[in-house]
């Protein structure tokens, strides 16, 4: 018989909520076809704008990475671009790629949807969902476009009915509502583990890549449907101190009918996106901001492969 000593529970100190013994730590991502609002959920959930927001499909072009730090863990969002199945450029098809490996190596997944809307490609993202096996809770975004929320019922019961969801919430990431309980059901099911990331951190994405995201989106939010789709930024000089940060951005069209779109009579339009972007750039670097813009041709970048990767957008091999 083996010597025991009497072991009493007081003799431990008490582990307290939100210890190294007690935090999670996970990876969840954020998938969706274009335009249901994936990256303004993102900005939600993490508190902060990190991914920029327009009223066009496939905003995002980048796999976009938020860091939520609590007591009780960490949790890394992974925002991606909508999976589009309309057009076969290699700008398209590098899109496709992006949102599809959004999937690898996370812990949970937070498929997004359109309130009263489920069509072709969201059934193409929910397959891919599917195949992976990770668990997913569904948020029906945009409930605040329902006048009628009675309206509502047949749709989620439908939903219900298409996939083993963890959870389901209508929500509205716009006006913030729907999200009680959320992070709590993601915490309650991501793995026990250390955070990775310093608690100030909020994205692991660059100023410099950040610089060019803001441009886009004021040509996306200035241009409205004139933007045209083949239109990307390069920042081509970024050089930071502590009271002055000089940019210089090209924008790069595939037509020179294009340009014309993107300067404006008179350089009007292209005057307006730096002074809208220096705005924001400001506010995010904290610093003074010279920035200049020009806007050139690139014949049909976006058709090809070796362009899209030397224009920032990375192929996967």
């Amino acid at each position: 018989m083996k010597n025991e000593l009497p072991v009493d529970s007081n003799d431990f100190p008490e582990v307290p909520v939100g210890s190294i013994l007690d935090q999670r730590f996970g990876q969840v991502a954020i998938v969706g076809r274009p335009n249901v609002g994936k990256s303004s959920l993102l900005n939600r959930l993490v508190g902060q704008k990190i991914s920029i927001t327009a009223p066009k499909p496939q905003t995002t072009r980048h796999r976009i990475t938020g860091i939520l730090s609590e007591a009780r863990g960490q949790i890394v969002f992974v925002d991606t671009p909508g999976i589009h199945q309309g057009g076969s450029d290699a700008l398209n098809r590098q899109l496709n790629r992006t949102a599809r490996s959004g999937l690898d190596g996370v812990d949970l997944v937070l498929f997004v949807v359109q309130a009263g809307r489920f069509n072709d490609e969201d059934a193409a993202v929910l397959a891919l969902i599917r195949q992976s096996s990770l668990p997913t809770i569904l948020l029906i975004n945009k409930i605040d476009l329902v006048r009628d929320k009675v309206e509502l019922f047949p749709f989620l019961t439908a939903m219900q009915a298409r996939h083993d969801f963890l959870a389901l919430y209508p929500i509205s990431a716009r006006r913030d509502r729907g999200f009680d309980g959320l992070l709590e059901l993601l915490f309650k099911h991501l793995p026990p583990g250390e955070p990775m990331y310093d608690p100030d951190e909020v994205t692991t994405i660059t100023t410099r890549f950040m610089a060019a995201e803001i441009i886009r989106e004021k040509l996306a939010r200035l241009l409205h449907d004139e933007l045209p789709y083949k239109t990307t930024v390069l920042i081509e000089r970024f050089d930071e101190t502590s009271t002055l940060t000089e940019i210089d951005g090209v924008i790069y069209v595939a037509r020179d009918s294009q340009k014309g779109i993107v300067i404006g009579t008179g350089g009007a339009k292209l005057k307006e996106i730096g002074i809208q972007a220096r705005h924001d750039l400001e506010q995010l670097l904290n610093t003074k901001v010279m920035l200049r813009l020009w806007a050139k041709v690139r014949e049909d970048w976006a058709d090809d492969e070796r362009a899209v990767q030397s224009l920032g957008y990375q192929l996967p091999e």
